[in-house]
């Protein structure tokens, strides 16, 4: 079973920028993109979560930025999927602590960061929202 200490391990053995902001929760800088990923380590589970953004109260294409984003589920995004969590677009994967080895973990975060800084542009875009906001 992979402990915290490994993933404190695996995160320098990725050369990440990261901080441990609460015991097994480490909020994790992009190697390429900058964008903070937040990994928590429980019971039995890794969680990985990176907010998209917040999304507006009011969508003018609802249907066609939901429909998008499940299509990039089903065909864009290799580890994780696109959820919406309390008015937040997330960006989310579970990785079983038990199998859990280096690469599954850098793959998973690697795969998220590229997902969420590849679509960016054009989930703004369909949610109304102007980019840097």
């Amino acid at each position: 079973m992979v402990t915290r200490e490994d993933i404190d391990s695996f995160l320098i053995r990725m050369d990440l920028e990261y901080e441990e902001v609460d015991e097994g929760m480490f909020l994790v800088r992009g190697r390429n993109s900058g964008l903070p990923m937040v990994a928590h380590h429980g019971d039995a589970v890794l969680l990985i979560r990176l907010k998209v953004m917040d999304l507006p109260d009011t969508l003018e294409g609802e249907m066609e930025l939901y429909r998008t984003l499940l299509e990039l589920n089903a065909t864009d995004v290799v580890h994780g999927a696109y959820g919406i969590e309390n008015g937040e677009l997330i960006l989310s994967d579970t990785l079983e602590l038990e199998t859990l080895d280096f690469h599954e973990l850098q793959a998973s975060m690697e795969s998220i960061e590229l997902a969420a800084s590849g679509h960016m542009e054009q989930i703004r875009t369909l949610a109304g929202v102007e980019a840097g906001s």
